[in-house]
């Protein structure tokens, strides 16, 4: 049995894989990237939580026999203390931390969604960074890590909606909106509690989200929505992640800013991504 932890710049997450299939997933919002768009740094009590989520699942892979294989995105590979928090897991959990870069992090992305198709792309909407990635065939495009996310876009602009377009804009136009491939998968924690919304779900059920449509039309009314509502209104909505009520607005309006950008009509939800990505790019290779 194998392991993989993604430890994200919102949430730390567990897969285990066995048997050619995934077994068991596991969520656990720690915001390891909060106040880092401004100090440039992990806070220490951001790094407290997310050490013990990821003893946490390293004990269930321990529990389960399995090898471990933890991966960082983009909150430790931006921050100046990155490298000694990975120390740090290192000397807690005794696991090895790979920080991968954000072209490899929309590389994972891509992998894990399409799986064996041979044309599609990703939008990745994380804690600290956006990855977006594009393949036809053998031909891969885009490939970019839009240093923009959930966690980022709150601590830097809140819920001023005008601010919030502003640093969405600043970052669309390294995009090139002529190159892209269908189908487009939207993945990540952001996408998946945008799909919960649009389903109405009272709890996590990848069978039943996995290939939602999320139209541009859907994604407008819903920004619309959660930015009419207080964070404590929002949370009351059926298929909210209370964790994520206070920053879903703004990855909202960054969902439906980069699908007006790319001129897509629609996206569908996965909840196959970078884990599965990294389990078949960097193990089962």
């Amino acid at each position: 049995m194998l392991a993989i932890i993604d430890i994200g710049s919102n949430s730390v997450r567990l897969m285990l894989w066995a048997n050619g299939k995934s077994l068991f997933k596991q969520v656990c919002t720690t915001r390891l990237g909060e106040g880092l768009a401004a100090s440039g740094e992990l806070s220490e009590a951001a790094m407290a939580r997310t050490q013990a989520a990821v003893a946490m699942f390293c004990e269930k892979a321990s529990s389960e026999e399995a090898r471990t294989y933890p991966f960082a995105t983009a909150a430790v590979r931006n921050a100046r203390n990155g490298a000694a928090f990975c120390e740090r897991i290192k000397a807690a959990c005794g696991v090895e931390v790979d920080v991968v870069s954000g072209e490899e992090e929309a590389l994972l992305g891509l992998t894990g969604a399409l799986s064996s198709r041979k044309t599609g792309g990703i939008i990745d909407i994380g804690g600290a960074s956006t990855e977006i990635c594009f393949r036809d065939v053998n031909l891969v495009s885009q490939k970019k890590s839009l240093p923009v996310g959930c966690v980022s876009l709150y601590d830097r602009c809140g819920e001023d909606r005008a601010k919030l377009q502003r640093a969405i804009g600043d970052v669309l136009c390294g995009l090139d909106p002529g190159r892209t491939a269908q189908p487009v998968y939207s993945i990540g924690g952001t996408a998946a509690t945008l799909t919960s919304l649009k389903l109405g779900l009272p709890s996590y059920d990848a069978g039943k989200m996995q290939e939602t449509i999320l139209t541009r039309d859907l994604m407008h009314q819903t920004a619309e929505l959660l930015f009419s509502l207080s964070e404590s209104e929002r949370r009351k909505l059926p298929g909210m992640d209370a964790s994520r009520a206070d920053i879903i607005a703004g990855g909202a309006l960054l969902l439906l800013n980069i699908m007006n950008f790319l001129h897509l009509d629609e996206v569908r939800f996965s909840d196959r991504d970078n884990l599965e990505g990294y389990l078949f790019a960097r193990i089962l290779q």
